[in-house]
């Protein structure tokens, strides 16, 4: 069953300290899916750097996500997490939503994804899959190599 339709603010994160923190703390609390440390400490230390939403319920960061620009046109999740005791209450189709308004008004046609692929059985990314279906993305290609052969890649695509 879906949870309560929960109301959250959207804010872009300008400093790079509350940026690393908001980043810690929401993966931190999702181990099931930022499991490998080094990928965790990657995604921390690379969102002081990068365009951070984030998604607050009152003075709670309750998800977030990170975005790289990749060509002129193009950018990419680079990193999008929501706690768990938030999950399924909009708040990722929030800050989804969020993303594209921000990067419309900066004329980018693109917004990509990658996620692991169907190939791989794990029911929390078939979960995270049909996500990112149900808030426009498009299958474009398997990377099998890019994460390894036991992580085969599936980048996703969204018209902007």
């Amino acid at each position: 069953m879906t949870a309560a339709r929960r109301t959250v603010r959207i804010e872009v994160v300008q400093d790079p300290d509350a940026k690393e923190q908001i980043a810690t703390q929401v993966l931190r609390a999702l181990p099931q899916w930022f499991g490998i440390e080094s990928s965790t400490l990657d995604y921390i230390s690379k969102s002081r750097s990068q365009l951070l939403l984030a998604a607050c319920d009152g003075d709670a960061v309750v998800g977030f996500l990170t975005l790289v620009r990749t060509s002129d046109h193009a950018y990419e999740v680079h990193v999008m997490g929501v706690v768990p005791d938030h999950h399924r209450e909009g708040i990722g189709s929030d800050l989804i939503r969020a993303s594209v308004e921000l990067l419309r008004g900066y004329r980018i046609r693109f917004l990509t994804v990658k996620t692991l692929s169907a190939v791989h059985p794990d029911e929390g990314y078939a979960r995270t899959r049909e996500f990112y279906r149900s808030v426009g993305f498009l299958e474009l290609e398997t990377l099998p190599e890019l994460w390894g052969p036991d992580n085969p890649c599936l980048n996703m695509i969204m018209v902007l």
